[in-house]
């Protein structure tokens, strides 16, 4: 098949999936390697991603998916007459900068860095899509593990956790830091 049309299938693919893509499953489909898959994966995103189209192509850590361009959200909720998506509150900002910065992390942990109990939030931050189950601690009690997904890349402008803000260091860590270079 030719580059062209390969990078067509892409777009079809992502098209009707909806949802993200991953990498791998592109390259399967197409039968390609996946050095090659993320060349032509990354070439049709920079076709497709000009500046007035209502469309783009995004990379969301291994995965890509197509979607609209921001630009239009507030004609796409008047069109389809959607309400408009509430703020995340805080609390759930908070929990959400905690999973990201040191995942998979328990519901425990989250709790202690904050002081408080964070089932609710944990909850709806789930409901939403933002965090997810991982798996399981093996500790007493099998504590479930949780995550960010792609929608929380998505919805953050993220192509991959690599591209969150460095924690600004520590009083602790820059002292540390002198004394190791006496």
């Amino acid at each position: 098949m030719e580059i062209r049309k390969i990078r067509g299938a892409i777009e079809a693919i992502l098209f009707s999936s909806g949802d993200p893509v991953s990498l791998d499953r592109i390259a399967q489909v197409l039968e390609l390697d996946k050095a090659t898959a993320e060349k032509l994966a990354q070439s049709a995103m920079d076709q497709f991603n000009v500046d007035d189209g209502g469309l783009r192509i995004v990379r969301l850590g291994n995965n890509y998916q197509m979607c609209t361009n921001h630009e239009y959200a507030e004609l796409i909720r008047q069109a389809l007459d959607l309400r408009r998506n509430t703020p995340l509150s805080q609390a759930g900002m908070e929990v959400l900068a905690i999973v990201a910065y040191n995942q998979p992390v328990t519901k425990a942990f989250v709790d202690q860095v904050r002081g408080v109990d964070c089932s609710g939030v944990i909850g709806s931050l789930t409901a939403k899509g933002l965090l997810e189950e991982k798996g399981r601690l093996e500790l007493p009690g099998r504590p479930l593990l949780y995550g960010t997904t792609p929608d929380f890349l998505r919805c953050m402008g993220l192509s991959s956790l690599d591209e969150l803000p460095r924690l600004p260091e520590s009083d602790s860590d820059t002292e540390r830091g002198e004394h190791s270079q006496d």
